[in-house]
């Protein structure tokens, strides 16, 4: 009975899950009369906040745009595209690679917090892990002479077997900005959920994003997001997709 029960609750999360995303589309058009809750924003965020990303870094921030004056200011800088002009909020996923010293000891502080008497095998390679691989994964010099250590590492290492193919400063811009995609993914995911729409965007001039965010110069712009209820109209035809045997390849 119970197993059949479970099964059954399986098929029901997974048609949900469906729903959530059929309806989640691209809306270029917001309804000016329909308002989204903040509380619809902050819950999005913390579920955003659960995505996986690489280590547990979490080498990201979310600025959240929601006062009139910010979000006029912003239609400029996403080009005036209608999805800025019409939304009513704004979500900036920005990567934060160069926190990674501060993540790496927040991990650290963690794990030694869950420590009771004498570290584990599985806390003290925690603990080895964030404080001497996560130094050589993400130090950088102004020479690069640490990416070519990191490849150099990796090739001879890679010569006794399989091993983790280390790079130079663009791997590590990869690695941040996959985590970073993964967690607006999970954001659009969660509005959807809520009844609301987002469109992605890519459009905007990130020189001046930063500058009005205040951001460091290691930190990067990786998509804008507006939210809103989307309108008939922010749908420009129907969603269609390259055939599912074209992409998929079962080994």
């Amino acid at each position: 009975m119970n197993q059949s029960k479970d099964i059954d609750e399986s098929y029901r999360q997974r048609e949900v899950f469906a729903d959530i995303i059929q309806f989640r589309r691209s809306n270029r058009a917001f309804d000016q009369n329909i308002e989204v809750p903040d509380d619809v924003i902050h819950q999005a965020l913390e579920h955003a906040m659960l995505s996986p990303n690489s280590s547990n870094m979490q080498l990201w921030e979310f600025q959240w745009i929601a006062s009139k004056d910010m979000l006029d200011a912003f239609i400029p800088l996403c080009l005036d595209q209608q999805a800025a002009k019409t939304a009513k909020h704004l979500v900036v996923f920005v990567t934060r690679q160069d926190l990674w010293k501060q993540r790496a000891e927040w991990n650290v502080q963690q794990i030694e917090s869950a420590i009771q008497g004498e570290a584990n095998t599985f806390q003290k390679a925690g603990l080895n892990y964030y404080r001497k691989l996560m130094p050589i994964m993400y130090m950088r010099d102004p020479f690069g002479l640490m990416g070519i250590f990191r490849k150099a590492l990796s090739f001879f290492m890679g010569l006794k077997g399989p091993f983790f193919r280390a790079g130079g400063a663009a791997q590590q811009r990869i690695t941040v900005h996959k985590s970073c995609a993964l967690a607006a993914q999970t954001f659009m995911l969660s509005i959807a959920s809520a009844g609301f729409h987002t469109c992605p965007m890519e459009g905007f001039d990130e020189k001046r994003v930063k500058k009005i965010l205040g951001l460091p110069r290691r930190a990067e712009i990786n998509m804008i997001i507006a939210v809103g209820k989307g309108t008939e109209k922010g749908i420009w035809g129907p969603r269609f997709r390259v055939p599912y045997d074209e992409v998929m390849r079962k080994r």
